[in-house]
């Protein structure tokens, strides 16, 4: 049902409007009823983090404006931010051509990973030497 609803949702003009719930209950939800978020910080498109969302998670971002995520470790909402402090404002949140990915454009308020950098793919895989770089180091504390 959701292959069909997005494969019609594709002959859909700019500016073209659907009801909000309907198009969430379409989503392609896991089987553990969970889909993938890539986060970018809205205004340079860097790459944040990837995550999970559930409907209350993804409820929560739309209604309060601040990303709220699904931790699939602890097995509960993860209001980002909420401990560190480094909160991400919800700018926009948007869906892939086939329901099965969101993408959240977010204002990044302080490091984004849990080691204190900027973003979570502080890894550089090179092919032709064989080597993993790391391009971020970790921030200092006082």
């Amino acid at each position: 049902m959701t292959r069909q609803f997005f494969r019609q949702m594709e002959t859909r003009q700019r500016g073209d409007r659907i009801e909000l719930t309907e198009f969430i209950d379409h989503l392609s939800w896991s089987e553990q009823q969970l889909i993938p978020v890539v986060t970018q910080q809205y205004d340079s498109g860097e790459v944040l983090m990837v995550a999970w969302m559930n409907a209350e998670s993804l409820r929560l971002t739309l209604e309060e404006g601040w990303v709220t995520y699904w931790s699939r470790s602890r097995q509960c909402l993860w209001r980002k931010g909420e401990t560190s402090g480094n909160r991400q404002r919800l700018i926009e949140l948007r869906a892939d051509c086939d329901g099965d990915t969101l993408l959240c454009l977010a204002d990044q308020q302080g490091p984004a990973c849990h080691t204190g950098r900027d973003n979570c793919f502080y890894y550089t895989m090179l092919p032709h030497s064989g080597e993993v770089v790391v391009n971020a180091s970790q921030p200092e504390t006082a």
